[in-house]
């Protein structure tokens, strides 16, 4: 039987970090059912809507790691099913994903997450799970009776959806789906409690209610904060262009770190590492530079190796100190004429985001050739192989 860790201090440590912004019912529920000795089942759910996982995503699953390392159960929900619905947004009705696109962007994720989550505990391991095991086999009779504990009201009381009301934005039906299939999770695995971003929260709290309506369950939610820019308030996204992506390979992961916004240390401190808190004001007094290598260092570490990390910060200096170009760079492959454009091949390679964004980093003036010169032409296809450089820390070598 596993072992639950009730020592007050460990447990006011993990909340000292402050990443949980609110519980449902309180905070002071969770801690004591925490303390309690009683062996709970958490999870936190990830849609697969893209191949890679960045560190907002990570920062979530190092606090549910740290959960089941003082003995509780611990789930990670891939959301294979309510991928394909979309998660509703403050802007429009998102994309839906085929079954195909959701296999190849979650084909990978267990080995991305590995270093973060312990998924081979000989004691405790955490496991994964998929909502299509209970989704897919819902009937249209299930699926009303789940709808009828819900109001039409409550749902467009809803922060996202009344601004898309107030725009005259549409919303799609199959967009109020959402939140009661992601809340019917909860039944289906019976958890005790959920983890989930603040933006998450409403679908949380529909679980919520699923649970204690069909078991008579009270089931807490603990809302993690967001990883953003405190200045700006810009969330750490790959949209955005501001994704920092765990399998990166090491010297492109110290890189994306280092190129962030300084005001990302202290966050990144905070919430992608286990440096001590106590440290923390001593290391951001050194300055921007030596603190946002040391974060970058100590995230490196926990998905390379210290030896990588010591490697990626060794060529980090002597890289971009001196000007110079790295050895490892990537490589893109473009073929003939008849091959991808140079936009397509940057995107499918995960060097920049989208081809807006690439518009958007030629038109800003922050690309340029191995003679220093600016590439002006977001349609600009090299005649030769050669190195560019995108903004200040990357390189891509593009072999024709």
């Amino acid at each position: 039987m596993t072992r639950i860790v009730t020592d007050k201090a460990r447990l006011d440590e993990i909340f000292a970090r402050g990443t949980v912004v609110e519980a449902f019912p309180s905070l002071e529920d969770l801690k004591k059912r925490l303390l309690s000795g009683e062996r709970l089942r958490i999870y936190i759910g990830m849609d697969p809507t893209a191949t890679a996982i960045h560190l907002g995503h990570a920062k979530n699953l190092m606090f549910l790691e740290e959960l089941r390392q003082l003995g509780h159960e611990a789930i990670v929900l891939f959301g294979d099913f309510t991928a394909r619905i979309g998660d509703p947004d403050k802007a429009a009705t998102r994309k839906q994903l085929t079954a195909a696109d959701v296999e190849r962007n979650m084909s990978d994720w267990v080995r991305q997450l590995a270093p973060i989550i312990d998924f081979k505990s000989k004691d405790n391991p955490a496991k994964v799970r998929y909502n299509s095991e209970w989704l897919a086999k819902l009937t249209f009779e299930d699926v009303v009776g789940l709808a009828s504990n819900f109001t039409v009201q409550q749902f467009i009381e809803r922060d996202l959806f009344e601004k898309r009301i107030k725009a005259g934005t549409p919303i799609h039906l199959h967009e109020f789906m959402y939140p009661l299939m992601q809340g019917y999770d909860s039944v289906a695995m019976d958890v005790d409690a959920e983890l989930c971003g603040t933006d998450q929260i409403f679908n949380a709290l529909a679980g919520r209610t699923l649970l204690k309506r069909l078991k008579n369950k009270d089931k807490a939610v603990i809302a993690l904060n967001l990883l953003a820019n405190p200045k700006t308030g810009e969330l750490m996204s790959k949209s955005n262009g501001t994704g920092v992506f765990v399998d990166s390979e090491p010297a492109q992961l110290f890189g994306s770190i280092m190129a962030l916004p300084d005001p990302m240390i202290e966050p990144l401190y905070v919430n992608c590492t286990r440096l001590p808190l106590s440290d923390k004001e001593a290391l951001l007094a050194k300055g921007p530079r030596l603190a946002k290598a040391a974060v970058a260092s100590d995230i490196v570490k926990r998905f390379h190796g210290a030896a990588a990390a010591e490697a990626a910060e060794k060529a980090w200096e002597s890289t971009f100190a001196k000007g110079g170009v790295p050895e490892d760079v990537q490589e893109i492959e473009l073929g003939g004429a008849a091959g991808d454009s140079l936009a397509d091949a940057l995107v499918k390679a995960g060097i920049v985001p989208s081809k807006a964004e690439w518009r958007r980093l030629v038109d800003g003036g922050a690309v340029r050739d191995e003679s220093d010169e600016k590439i002006a032409d977001p349609n600009f296809r090299p005649a030769k192989t050669m190195v560019l450089k995108i903004g200040k820390r990357r390189f891509v070598r593009v072999v024709l």
